[in-house]
Protein backbone atom coordinates (compact mmCIF):
# COMPACT_ATOMS: atom_id res chain seq x y z
CA UNK A 1 0.00 0.00 0.00
CA UNK A 2 1.53 3.10 -0.74
CA UNK A 3 1.99 5.96 1.59
CA UNK A 4 0.64 9.43 1.37
CA UNK A 5 1.35 12.44 2.51
CA UNK A 6 -0.92 15.24 2.39
CA UNK A 7 -0.19 18.51 1.23
CA UNK A 8 -2.20 21.66 2.37
CA UNK A 9 -2.20 25.45 0.97
CA UNK A 10 -4.15 27.78 3.01
CA UNK A 11 -5.22 31.74 1.60
CA UNK A 12 -3.04 33.16 -1.37
CA UNK A 13 -0.64 30.82 -2.31
CA UNK A 14 -3.12 29.96 -5.41
CA UNK A 15 -1.24 33.54 -5.98
CA UNK A 16 2.73 32.04 -5.84
CA UNK A 17 4.40 33.14 -9.17
CA UNK A 18 2.42 36.66 -9.04
CA UNK A 19 2.30 37.68 -5.46
CA UNK A 20 5.67 39.55 -3.94
CA UNK A 21 7.95 37.35 -6.05
CA UNK A 22 10.79 39.56 -3.50
CA UNK A 23 9.49 37.51 -1.16
CA UNK A 24 7.87 33.84 -2.05
CA UNK A 25 10.02 33.47 -5.70
CA UNK A 26 8.74 33.05 -8.49
CA UNK A 27 7.16 29.98 -8.36
CA UNK A 28 3.67 29.09 -9.05
CA UNK A 29 1.75 26.61 -6.68
CA UNK A 30 1.15 24.10 -9.44
CA UNK A 31 5.54 23.85 -9.90
CA UNK A 32 5.54 23.04 -6.02
CA UNK A 33 3.46 20.46 -6.60
CA UNK A 34 4.83 19.13 -9.39
CA UNK A 35 8.15 19.37 -7.30
CA UNK A 36 6.59 17.60 -4.14
CA UNK A 37 4.79 14.95 -6.87
CA UNK A 38 8.23 13.91 -8.27
CA UNK A 39 9.76 13.96 -4.63
CA UNK A 40 7.21 11.73 -3.23
CA UNK A 41 7.52 9.31 -6.19
CA UNK A 42 11.24 9.08 -5.41
CA UNK A 43 11.25 8.32 -1.88
CA UNK A 44 8.03 6.07 -2.05
CA UNK A 45 5.20 7.80 -1.22
CA UNK A 46 2.17 9.39 -3.00
CA UNK A 47 1.50 13.72 -2.35
CA UNK A 48 -2.09 14.97 -2.04
CA UNK A 49 -1.68 18.48 -2.85
CA UNK A 50 -4.64 20.88 -2.06
CA UNK A 51 -5.23 24.73 -1.57
CA UNK A 52 -7.85 26.71 -0.30
CA UNK A 53 -8.29 30.26 0.88
CA UNK A 54 -11.20 28.39 3.34
CA UNK A 55 -10.46 27.90 6.97
CA UNK A 56 -13.35 25.63 7.31
CA UNK A 57 -12.17 23.37 4.18
CA UNK A 58 -8.41 23.35 5.66
CA UNK A 59 -10.00 21.77 9.17
CA UNK A 60 -11.74 19.63 6.85
CA UNK A 61 -8.94 17.84 5.02
CA UNK A 62 -7.10 17.98 8.06
CA UNK A 63 -9.82 15.45 9.40
CA UNK A 64 -9.73 13.73 6.05
CA UNK A 65 -6.05 13.50 6.39
CA UNK A 66 -6.07 11.65 10.01
CA UNK A 67 -8.23 8.61 7.98
CA UNK A 68 -6.12 8.76 4.54
CA UNK A 69 -2.54 9.85 4.75
CA UNK A 70 0.13 9.30 6.95
CA UNK A 71 1.35 12.72 7.85
CA UNK A 72 -0.02 16.55 7.01
CA UNK A 73 2.80 19.34 5.61
CA UNK A 74 0.95 22.53 5.87
CA UNK A 75 1.70 25.67 4.88
CA UNK A 76 -1.66 27.90 6.46
CA UNK A 77 -0.66 31.04 5.25
CA UNK A 78 -2.16 33.86 7.37
CA UNK A 79 -4.23 31.62 8.97
CA UNK A 80 -0.49 30.48 10.68
CA UNK A 81 -1.35 33.62 13.08
CA UNK A 82 -4.78 33.63 13.62
CA UNK A 83 -6.73 30.42 13.80
CA UNK A 84 -7.23 28.81 16.84
CA UNK A 85 -9.50 26.29 14.81
CA UNK A 86 -6.45 24.89 12.73
CA UNK A 87 -4.25 24.23 15.75
CA UNK A 88 -7.53 22.14 17.41
CA UNK A 89 -7.66 20.42 14.32
CA UNK A 90 -4.29 19.04 14.04
CA UNK A 91 -4.70 18.39 17.95
CA UNK A 92 -7.68 16.47 17.07
CA UNK A 93 -5.78 13.64 14.65
CA UNK A 94 -3.52 11.27 15.42
CA UNK A 95 -0.71 12.05 12.56
CA UNK A 96 2.23 14.02 12.60
CA UNK A 97 1.35 17.44 11.00
CA UNK A 98 5.01 20.01 9.72
CA UNK A 99 4.23 23.55 9.29
CA UNK A 100 6.00 25.06 6.95
CA UNK A 101 6.54 28.19 5.27
CA UNK A 102 8.27 29.53 2.19
CA UNK A 103 9.77 32.58 3.53
CA UNK A 104 11.55 33.49 6.84
CA UNK A 105 8.34 34.63 8.79
CA UNK A 106 10.79 35.68 11.82
CA UNK A 107 12.30 38.09 9.55
CA UNK A 108 8.97 39.20 8.44
CA UNK A 109 6.29 42.23 10.16
CA UNK A 110 6.00 41.25 13.59
CA UNK A 111 2.59 39.88 13.48
CA UNK A 112 4.03 36.98 11.38
CA UNK A 113 6.11 35.86 14.73
CA UNK A 114 3.94 34.05 16.22
CA UNK A 115 2.17 31.06 14.84
CA UNK A 116 -1.49 29.81 16.54
CA UNK A 117 -0.73 26.21 15.02
CA UNK A 118 3.40 26.12 15.90
CA UNK A 119 2.18 24.17 19.75
CA UNK A 120 0.36 21.46 17.85
CA UNK A 121 2.72 20.47 15.07
CA UNK A 122 5.36 18.09 14.96
CA UNK A 123 8.19 20.87 13.98
CA UNK A 124 8.33 24.00 11.78
CA UNK A 125 10.30 24.50 8.14
CA UNK A 126 10.35 28.42 7.55
CA UNK A 127 12.73 30.84 4.41
CA UNK A 128 13.90 28.23 2.35
CA UNK A 129 12.04 29.12 0.08
CA UNK A 130 9.64 26.76 -2.44
CA UNK A 131 12.80 24.08 -0.98
CA UNK A 132 10.64 24.08 1.99
CA UNK A 133 7.87 22.28 0.87
CA UNK A 134 10.68 19.36 -0.10
CA UNK A 135 12.27 19.99 3.37
CA UNK A 136 8.83 18.97 5.11
CA UNK A 137 8.15 15.86 3.00
CA UNK A 138 11.40 14.41 4.07
CA UNK A 139 10.84 14.92 7.94
CA UNK A 140 7.49 13.45 7.39
CA UNK A 141 8.92 10.54 5.33
CA UNK A 142 11.25 10.23 8.37
CA UNK A 143 8.33 10.63 10.95
CA UNK A 144 6.42 7.75 9.68
CA UNK A 145 8.58 5.07 8.29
Amino acid sequence: MTRTIFVLNGPNLNMLGKREPGIYGGKTLADIQADCASHGEIHGFSVDFRQSNHEGQLVDWLHEANDKAVGVAINAGAYTHTSVALHDAIRAISIPVVELHISNVHAREEFRHKSMIAAAVKGVICGFGPYSYVLALQALDNLTR
